[in-house]
C-alpha cells in the first residue's frame, strides 16, 4: 500500500508551546503531506519525495531551504541527499550556497558519475546546471527567531513508499547554526539518510550523533537481515540512548509500516505527519 511519512524536526516542546505555532507546524506538515501522496499515486515514489522536501525547504519556518541556519561566519550551508531502492543511488550536497532547493541539486547528481559534491563546487554545478542564484536568508528577525527561539535539532525529510513497492528517503537541512563554517552533518551521508527494498529512513537531530551510530544504515541493514521496522528502530535507539545521542527519525517499510522514534525523552519531541490516502496521522 502506498503510504509517505514526512518529518519537520527534532524541537523543544516547551519552545513550540511559548510560541503557540502548533497550528502553523500542523497546517504545514498536513498541507505537504496531502500533495506529496498525490505525487506519490500519480508519479511515484521518487517524485513524491523530491515534491514534499521542496515544499519543505520553501516554508521558512523548517531549518532547510528557505530560512536554513547560519553558521559561525554568518554564511548559510545547506545539505540534503536522496535515494530510492529501485536505483540505489545515494546521491547529495554537502554545504552548497545561494540555491533554493538543495534536494534539486542532489537529484540532478544522481545521474552523474560523482554523486556527491561539497562547497563551491555543489554550487558552481548548481549553476551549471541552470539554477538560478538565491538567497535562503529569512529576515533579521525571524532569523533571530529560527536559531534562538526553538532550541530546535531540525532537518527535513520524507520517506515514501509506491504501488511499485520502490522505497525513497530524502533528507534536507541547514546545519545546527553558528557551527564551524563548512561542518558536514549526517543528512548528505548514509547515515542520516538510507534507503533499500524493504525500509528507508531518514534521521533528524544532533549529526555528529547520527553520523557516530551510522543509524539509518544500521536500521535499514537489519530489516533487511529480518528485523521488523519497529524492532530495528527500538534497538537502534536503545543504543542511542546508552551512548546519551540526541536524534530522532522517521522510517517506513516494504509494507507500508510507519515508525517515528527518538532517544530524547518527553521534553524533545519530532514533529511528522503520515498519510496513505485514508489515515492520517500528524504531530503536533
Amino acid at each position: 500500500m502506498p503510504n509517505l511519512i514526512i518529518h519537520g524536526g527534532l524541537f523543544n516542546l516547551d519552545a513550540i508551546q511559548k510560541r503557540h505555532i502548533e497550528e502553523r507546524f500542523h497546517e504545514a506538515l498536513v498541507a505537504t503531506v496531502k500533495q506529496g501522496f498525490d505525487v506519490l499515486q500519480s508519479v511515484g515514489a521518487r517524485a513524491c519525495v523530491l515534491h514534499t522536501i521542496r515544499m519543505l525547504e520553501d516554508e521558512p519556518i523548517f531549518n532547510a531551504g528557505t530560512g536554513s541556519k547560519m553558521q559561525l561566519d554568518k554564511k548559510i550551508r545547506m545539505s540534503a541527499a536522496l535515494i530510492d531502492s529501485q536505483t540505489n543511488c545515494f546521491s547529495g550536497v554537502i554545504n552548497i550556497q545561494r540555491v533554493k532547493n538543495p534536494i534539486e541539486i542532489a537529484n540532478l547528481l544522481s545521474r552523474e558519475k560523482h554523486h556527491i559534491l561539497a562547497d563551491e563546487p555543489a554550487t558552481a554545478y548548481a549553476r551549471q546546471q541552470g539554477i538560478m542564484e538565491y538567497d535562503p536568508t529569512v529576515s533579521e528577525q525571524q532569523t533571530w527567531y529560527e536559531q534562538n527561539c526553538l532550541q530546535k535539532f531540525s532537518t527535513v525529510g520524507a520517506v515514501a513508499l509506491d504501488q511499485n513497492n520502490i522505497i525513497c528517503a530524502g533528507t534536507s537541512t541547514g546545519g545546527i547554526g553558528c557551527e564551524l563554517p563548512g561542518r558536514v552533518s549526517d543528512s548528505a551521508t548514509v547515515a542520516g539518510t538510507y534507503a533499500a527494498s524493504k525500509a528507508g529512513i531518514s534521521c533528524t537531530g544532533i549529526g555528529e550523533h547520527i553520523i557516530n551510530q551510522a543509524v539509518a544504515a544500521k536500521i535499514v541493514t537489519r530489516v533487511q537481515d529480518g528485523m521488523t521496522l519497529q524492532q530495528a528502530v527500538n534497538k537502534t535507539i536503545d543504543e542511542g540512548r546508552e551512548h546519551q545521542y540526541y536524534f530522532g527519525l522517521i522510517g517506513l517499510d516494504v509494507e507500508g509500516n510507519t515508525v517515528v522514534g527518538k532517544t530524547l525523552r518527553e521534553d524533545f519531541a519530532i514533529i511528522y505527519a503520515s498519510y496513505d490516502g485514508e489515515k492520517l496521522a500528524a504531530f503536533p
